[in-house]
């Protein structure tokens, strides 16, 4: 069977199995959106994040990229932000690393990859902050699912020193920003960090309104 067709044919399973359950399911859905959570988060195909949180549609406002990198002159990442905090006024912001990340793996490689280097050279930058520790750990898979979470951890700090994020807290105190990484083999989310308004920021970061 040809590969569009059978995503097609599937899709129109799905449609039908919610329809039997809720004849307004979709008429609801077409509304409005009002999602509780921004998902930051890979974009590895193994790491779907409605089915692996078990979340409805409607429920999670979603971006995703390679190693789910929060990068200040995004201007994608900078517009999702901006549009899920602002205006959708989501209450928690998740990034979600996971690990065996191949972009975390380029980062720690010296291999030429094309145009991904510039994109995981953010990714070395964290490699290097954290040299020493990275390179004491043996075997290169327990280094590059400790650079995961380390990379988790940046760009929840990165997300924190955006001028979006600062006014949210100063007008609302919300979203709370959450990083989590999740295990390929067992299929588990585990808390690595969260923030809020009131954690503490180098006065560095912070801007005045």
């Amino acid at each position: 069977m040809d590969q569009i067709r059978r995503l097609l044919l599937e899709n129109k399973a799905w449609a039908q199995s919610k329809v039997e359950v809720d004849q307004e399911y979709f008429t609801k859905m077409a509304k409005d959106q009002n999602p509780t959570y921004l998902w930051i988060g890979c974009a590895d195909s193994r790491v779907p994040p409605s089915e692996i949180t078990n979340t409805d549609p409607g429920e999670m406002f979603v971006h995703r990229n390679i190693a789910n990198l929060a990068i200040h002159t995004d201007m994608n990442f900078l517009t999702v932000l901006q549009y899920a905090v602002k205006h959708l006024k989501v209450p928690h912001i998740i990034v979600c690393g996971h690990y065996n990340c191949g972009g975390v793996r380029a980062a720690i490689s010296t291999k030429s990859l094309g145009l991904v280097n510039n994109w995981v050279r953010n990714i070395k930058d964290t490699y290097f902050t954290h040299k020493a520790e990275i390179n004491g750990i043996s075997g290169e898979m327990n280094q590059v699912n400790r650079l995961v979470e380390l990379n988790v951890m940046e760009q929840v700090k990165n997300l924190s020193h955006t001028s979006i994020i600062q006014k949210s807290w100063l007008n609302g105190n919300y979203p709370i920003i959450h990083g989590l990484v999740y295990d390929l083999n067992t299929g588990l989310l585990k808390t690595l960090v969260k923030i809020d308004g009131s954690s503490e920021m180098d006065p560095i970061y912070k801007y005045e309104f």
